[in-house]
Order: C-alpha cells, then structure tokens, then sequence
C-alpha cells in the first residue's frame, strides 16, 4: 500500500496538479519561482495544513508542531538531494528567488520558535505569523521590482547579484510549455487569449510557426497506452488510479476542461491530502510491526511520508529544468508550512477559546532551531558554492548531510548521546 500510494500520488501531481498550476501560474502572469512559492508550495503542503488542523482540534496535542518542524529538515535536505540525483537535467538557478525564500523561511522559524519557547500560543502570537506570511506574499506581488531594486543596489558588492543581471533575460517557460522551435515567444503570448478564433487559419499559422502543435489538438487521453514494455506493466497496475482520478479530477490540459482549472488543482490538492493521510496511516503501521521507537519514527519515515507530494513536485519540475520553481517549492513549502501552524492557532485563540493560550510542548527546541538554521544556510552556500545550479553533486552532498542529521538525531533520540532518554507512548 505504501508503494501504491507513492505511485498514485506522483500520478495526481503529474496528470493534474502541475498542469493546473501551468494555467493559474500563466493567467495570473507568475514567473517560475513565484508560482513555486505560492500554488504549488500551498497544494503539496496540504497534508501538513490538514495535519495541523488535527493536532489543534481534534488530537489536542503537539502533533502539528513536532510534524511541520520536524520534516522541515528533510524537506531542505532531502528533497534537494532527490532533485539532484533522480533529474537527468541541470538546472540553472537565480540568486535572488533562492536569497529571498530563504530569507522568508528563516524569518518564519526564528518567530515560531520565540512563540512556543514559553509552551503558551496567544492570540497576537499567532496573529503575528499570518502577518509575516502576508508581507512574504507582498514581497512576491511585486517580486520584479524588489528583484531589480536589489539588483541594482547589491550588485556593486555582490558578485553573484552582480553576474544575474548580465545574465538577465526572459524568464524561462513553465513546465509543459517548452517550444520545440523557433523563438522564445513571452508568456502572454502562450495564453489562448481568443485573438485568433474569428480567424481559425491564421490560428494555425501562428501555432505551427512557434512549434506549439499541442495547442491547436487535444491532449491525449490518460487511458492510452504506453509504447514500453515496462511503463506498460505500471499503466496496468496504476489503472485503478487512473480511472477514479479520471472520475473524480476535471482534466484541464483537454480543452473542454481547460477553463476548470482551479477545481483541478483544489481537487488535486484534496486527493494528494487523501492518499499523503493513507501513506503515513501505512508507514506507522509499518514502524509498529517493525518495532521502530515513535520519535525515530518521526525523524525518518514520517517526516519522508508527510513531505511525499513536496518531493514528487519538486524532482517532477526539476527533471523538466526549471530549477528554480524546483526550489522555491521546497523552501516556499516550509514558509507556508509555518503559516499552518498560524492558522489553527489563531482560530482556536481568536473565536473558539478566547479565554487563555493554548499549550504546547517544547521540549528539544534548541535542538531543533540548530538544525533548522543551519539547514537553510548549508543549502545557500552549497548551491552558491555549486554554480547556482542543481546537479548529482549538488545532490549528492545533501543526501550525505541530511544522513548525518538523522543519524545524530536518532542517537540523540535514543539517549545514546546527550541526555534524553527514549519515551514510549503512554509513558
């Protein structure tokens, strides 16, 4: 089942997340890395959102917490190492997109951790974080002309800033939108905006000359079968998947379904959330049979298991070459990872249970907040040391890296090292 859920939800998100995030992403005139941030980072983040919400007000426990923050580690680390070894691509990378989601994210965990280091969330407390998430979606309204302004001014002292605006030119296409010929043609251009339906021969011309066949016919259907033996076997055994997300998800890369896309891409979200609650569901049962202790549980297969949709974008965006949507989704996933934590906290403080704090538990924060900052700065200097761009070695390195802190942290979980000895449910 385990194995099963991974195969359907890299389906979901190839099939109808990501297409739906093409069309939101082109209407709304986003450049890769916004829409990283935001869509994308919002849809393969609402397990941890629906997680959250649990841990609020259902279980009446840290469930949220200890989950968000600690996947966090995995989602910078790990992730970024599968980018690096499962994409056949090099991906180029933008300083300022990766310099500002960065930024936001460290913003973000400082402010979390002041808030839960008393063990009490006030209502102003969590107020404050959905404030911080408001000035980051400010910042990526009017990402060009932050971009340029910082350009402008750090690029004298700055190399990097510096080498992007010599750099600088079109931003490249989304995914699923590469032309195959001719020119680089601007995003407003890939709309079917209608100019060209009175004139349905001029329509024809104008697509043929771009290279963009796909436009002027349908997509084909997902029922079709693949020509390789073994994707023939996987199309065989993914069938029922494929059938009930047919049923159930509109398919917005077919023109008859194309102006749906916001309910692909809700849709999609609520399937990714479904079968992400199943996966973990399966992964405990797994670490119980197995005899794994919760905490070690939690570190490894759970934080994996939580972050499954983040990792199937990201690797799915990356193998296409678009880099910097790839890691604007892992860290923008972890900014709005915070903002889950805000938005249950503020409910529940602010018009259900006005009249005290809600109590947490913080134990192994210090920890914690190390790793966490020292995650984000390892993964700024390691692409910066790289060339700005994601490759096996890139990979490679965060692969070995975040082995390391899951090895520290299971034996610091253990009580091997350090102080903390093992606690078993109900102890």
């Amino acid at each position: 089942i385990i194995l099963y859920m991974f195969l359907a939800v890299s389906i979901v998100c190839d099939d109808y997340f990501l297409p739906s995030l093409e069309i939101i992403s082109e209407c709304l005139g986003l450049s890769q890395d916004v829409a990283g941030a935001t869509f994308m980072a919002a849809g393969s983040s609402a397990p941890e959102l629906v997680t959250a919400f649990l841990g609020v007000f259902v279980t009446k426990g840290d469930i949220g917490v200890s989950t968000i923050l600690g996947s966090a580690v995995y989602n910078l680390l790990g992730i970024c190492a599968a980018c690096g070894l499962f994409s056949s691509v090099v991906s180029r990378l933008s300083c300022w997109p990766l310099f500002r989601d960065c930024l936001a994210y460290t913003v973000s965990v400082v402010a979390v951790l002041a808030m839960i280091s008393d063990n009490r969330i006030y209502w102003y407390e969590s107020a404050s974080l959905l404030f911080i998430y408001g000035c980051y979606i400010l910042v990526l309204c009017f990402d060009i002309k932050v971009n340029q302004y910082i350009m402008k001014k750090f690029s004298p002292c700055c190399t990097c800033f510096a080498k992007a605006m010599e750099e600088s030119s079109e931003q490249q296409p989304l995914v699923g939108w590469r032309e195959e010929s001719g020119p680089l043609i601007r995003p407003q251009s890939r709309k079917d905006s209608g100019i060209f339906q009175d004139e349905l021969d001029y329509s024809q011309l104008s697509t043929s000359l771009h290279g963009l066949d796909e436009i002027s016919k349908d997509h084909p259907s997902v029922f079709a079968m693949p020509e390789a033996d073994m994707k023939r076997i996987l199309w065989v055994l993914s069938l029922p998947i494929i059938t009930l997300l047919y049923l159930t998800i509109p398919d917005c890369r077919r023109q008859f379904w194309r102006n749906w896309f916001i309910v692909t891409f809700l849709f999609s979200a609520a399937w990714i959330s479904a079968m992400t609650y199943v996966l973990v569901w399966m992964i405990t049962i797994a670490g119980e049979t197995l005899g794994v202790p919760e905490s070690i549980m939690g570190l490894t297969l759970l934080a994996a298991g939580t972050s499954v949709p983040d990792t199937v974008a990201s690797v799915l965006v990356a193998q296409k070459g678009n880099g910097d949507m790839a890691m604007s989704n892992i860290v923008g996933s972890n900014v709005f990872d915070m903002l889950c934590l805000g938005i249950p906290w503020f409910i529940k403080t602010a018009f259900i249970n006005t009249s005290g704090p809600i109590e947490v538990n913080s134990s192994g924060l210090t920890y914690t907040a190390i790793s966490l900052i020292c995650s984000v700065v390892f993964i700024f200097l390691a692409v910066h040391l790289n060339g700005w761009k994601i490759d096996k070695k890139l990979g490679a390195i965060c692969l070995v890296l975040y082995l390391v802190f899951t090895v520290v942290s299971i034996l610091y979980e253990l009580g091997i090292i350090g102080n903390n000895p093992t606690r078993v449910c109900g102890n």
